[in-house]
């Protein structure tokens, strides 16, 4: 049997990392505001593997909507001038798997909608990368009734909801695997 030479073969997958942590991250990519901003919070958590284990070498990326829940279309989302709000930002996790990001809370995009953060994460043994969302826990009417989150049962649910902490910050930690895994989400061509 022969093969038409023109046919294109796939090319053995490769995992995304962990060399991305020392070429992509920039000066404040994790800071989206200056903690001084009026309403700045620390978005922050742990990532860990399916055992339960930090991952030292992780990144995430998080898209977010301003406090009035504005999508930004500024460009330049490297850019940290303390000023304009582009709604984008990476972080490394540090050798315990911990990250922070210097944010706010994002405003619902439409009335009624849930509020939440957009975030990828890179991490070694991954083919691709794992989208997801952080909702936040405040508003349980719009949480209710949010698509994704109702279609969820309640015990998966919650792996995307944030836990508030005294200082108003939130916390959410990110399970690739295993028990409480977080809820990962399909875009088909992203």
């Amino acid at each position: 049997m022969t093969q038409n030479s023109t046919q294109l073969v796939a090319t053995p997958g490769q995992t995304i990392g962990p060399f991305y942590g020392y070429a992509l991250p920039y000066e404040k990519d994790s800071q989206l505001v200056h903690r001084a901003h009026p309403g700045s919070i620390r978005l922050h958590g742990v990532v860990y593997d399916g055992q339960g284990t930090p991952i030292p070498d992780a990144l995430l990326e998080i898209w977010q909507a301003d406090e009035s829940g504005v999508i930004s279309r500024e460009t330049g989302s490297l850019v940290r001038d303390n000023h304009t709000f582009t709604g984008f930002g990476r972080v490394a996790v540090d050798n315990e798997g911990h990250y922070t990001f210097t944010t706010v809370n994002p405003g619902a995009t439409q009335e009624g909608k849930a509020p939440f953060i957009s975030l990828v994460v890179f991490a070694r043994g991954l083919l691709n990368k794992l989208h997801t969302r952080i909702y936040l826990p405040e508003d349980t009417g719009a949480l209710a009734s949010d698509p994704l989150l109702s279609s969820l049962p309640e015990e998966r649910r919650r792996t995307l909801i944030a836990t508030r902490e005294a200082n108003g910050d939130l916390y959410f930690d990110i399970r690739l695997q295993g028990d409480n895994e977080t809820v990962f989400l399909s875009y088909p061509g992203a």
